[in-house]
């Protein structure tokens, strides 16, 4: 079985099939939506560019964005776009130092959490409205005691 003029991106399927090979169109356009802050003067047509690198290179991508931490205080970050897997949680994760703690945060509480649930003794402890509320001083001592040797 010999096929002729495969092209990159073809599908080969067998000659006895009912499908045959489809040709990928070389009419292929690359559309960049808008990831910056700042609207363009002028709306402009890129030709030439064959790459998603060279329309990154050429563009540079970029956002300011505003957090509010748990205070209520306005927390500014500056996310440059260099690729496509710049705009994954992960990477844009490890890029700002407000996100990486947020993380650092939430996986610490959810360790906190399951420690907490599988531990037996706390979990007798706590169904006990005496030991409840002989615990919950406790912890508020141990609170309060935190918060004067900051």
């Amino acid at each position: 079985m010999a096929i002729d003029n495969i092209q990159l991106g073809g599908n080969i399927i067998r000659e006895d099939s009912e499908q045959g090979i489809t040709r990928i169109p070389e009419n292929r356009t690359l559309m960049a939506n808008q990831f910056t802050d700042d609207e363009p003067i002028l709306p402009e047509v890129v030709e030439g560019l064959k790459t998603s690198e060279e329309v990154f290179n050429y563009f540079r991508p970029n956002v300011d964005v505003t957090f509010q931490n748990k205070e209520g205080q306005p927390v500014m970050e500056h996310f440059d776009f260099k690729n496509v897997a710049d705009f994954a949680v992960k990477a844009m994760t490890e890029k700002s130092p407000f996100l990486s703690q947020l993380s650092e945060d939430k996986e610490f509480f959810e360790k906190a959490m399951k420690s907490l649930r599988s531990n037996k003794p706390l979990l007798r402890a706590i169904t006990n409205a005496d030991t409840k509320a002989a615990m919950l001083i406790i912890l508020k001592h141990f609170r309060n005691e935190l918060e004067k040797s900051l």
